[in-house]
């Protein structure tokens, strides 16, 4: 019997004003490419693609159906979901740039549904306990969630109603019974999961957590501060991590 080909892995990220730069876009490329054995495809969706890697293929981000203006921030990562964008098809991982990958991805393909997510890190962030945070979802490319719908139905009153763009997309797949969410232990959060509780940070170096596939950076610390213990809250200190700089 012949073998079944292997599937095509399909990444996406998104970059745009000048938080991130380029070298961002491209070290994520080049972890997801080192870890992803087989044919892979990585997009990045951006409004400036100047100096992103070859072997990233580049699209414009869509226009959202409401001008949300100061409050734009993370909604822009609803423009996957845009019915007019067609360039990614079948299922797709995001990465936000501000992670790090520390195990196989393949895993992430496998869970199966429509729709996966982290559950959000926080237990009283918002005012339901179901919102995902959307630094790793699978989503699938070319399906019509209604999330451009909703975001017309609601016009700019949507900022208003939902404290952000997780909140808002984990409402619209919790509606159509889509919401999963990973195994807590595949997404740690860096500040949450691998620094140790005070006093013991003040001591004690950061720890990778076992079963990590990826490294969450939300806030600060970033990556490159994490290596070197600078950047946290001051009631949340910690010691450098120089294990880290293995996988920048």
């Amino acid at each position: 019997m012949t073998p079944s080909p292997s599937p095509i892995r399909q990444f996406v990220c998104m970059k745009w004003g000048t938080k991130y730069p380029a070298a961002d876009v491209n070290r994520l490329y080049q972890a997801v490419r080192a870890s992803t054995p087989g044919e892979m495809r990585f997009y990045c969706l951006t409004d400036d693609p100047v100096g992103i890697d070859p072997g990233v293929t580049v699209h414009p981000i869509p226009d959202l159906p409401v001008k949300l203006g100061g409050a734009e921030r993370g909604w822009r990562k609803l423009a996957l979901f845009s019915p007019a964008f067609t360039a990614i098809q079948g299922p797709t991982l995001f990465l936000d740039l501000d992670m790090i990958i520390v195990g196989s991805l393949a895993p992430f393909f496998d869970v199966g549904g429509d729709f996966s997510v982290i559950k959000d890190y926080k237990r009283f962030r918002y005012r339901n306990s179901y919102t995902g945070n959307t630094s790793v979802f699978l989503y699938v490319g070319g399906q019509d969630y209604g999330v451009f719908r909703g975001l017309a139905e609601k016009g700019v009153a949507v900022a208003e109603q939902y404290r952000n763009e997780q909140e808002f997309l984990s409402d619209v797949m919790r509606g159509l019974g889509k919401l999963r969410y990973w195994p807590l232990a595949w997404c740690p959060s860096y500040k949450y999961h691998c620094i140790p509780s005070f006093p013991m940070s003040l001591w004690q170096e950061p720890k990778l957590p076992a079963e990590a596939k990826v490294l969450v950076f939300h806030g600060h610390p970033k990556p490159e501060e994490a290596v070197v213990g600078k950047g946290n809250k001051w009631y949340r200190p910690t010691r450098a991590a120089p294990w880290l700089a293995q996988y920048l």
